[in-house]
């Protein structure tokens, strides 16, 4: 049974600001994918409550290291907390929305 998102909750993050990081491993067709993917979402559930940076691991490998990435493409979602860490091509609409707090947890089939 899914986990259900408490009023209380839902309204706390309805005017909320959401700070993302995606990481990246150049320009792969994967990496494309999951750009594509997070900023279909985050326009359709986020517009314009959100900032998300991209970062390619082979232009900035300290900021991976520092952020201890070990694949990629990773989104960690810093703001609000709780801090949030997703890995994959961010595909699964459901599953992405239950990562950021914007939906119950898709039941498991």
């Amino acid at each position: 049974m899914p986990i259900q998102l408490s009023r209380k909750r839902r309204a706390i993050l309805k005017g909320k600001r959401y700070v993302l990081r995606l990481y990246t491993s150049g320009s792969t067709p994967r990496s494309a994918s999951a750009i594509r993917n997070l900023k279909r979402i985050c326009e359709a559930r986020l517009h314009g409550r959100y900032q998300l940076a991209v970062i390619d691991i082979y232009q900035q490998p300290l900021l991976a290291q520092d952020a201890q990435i070990i694949a990629t493409p990773t989104l960690i979602k810093e703001e609000p907390a709780p801090r949030r860490v997703l890995v994959g091509d961010f595909s699964r609409d459901d599953r992405v929305l239950a990562g950021l707090s914007l939906a119950p947890l898709p039941a498991v089939s």
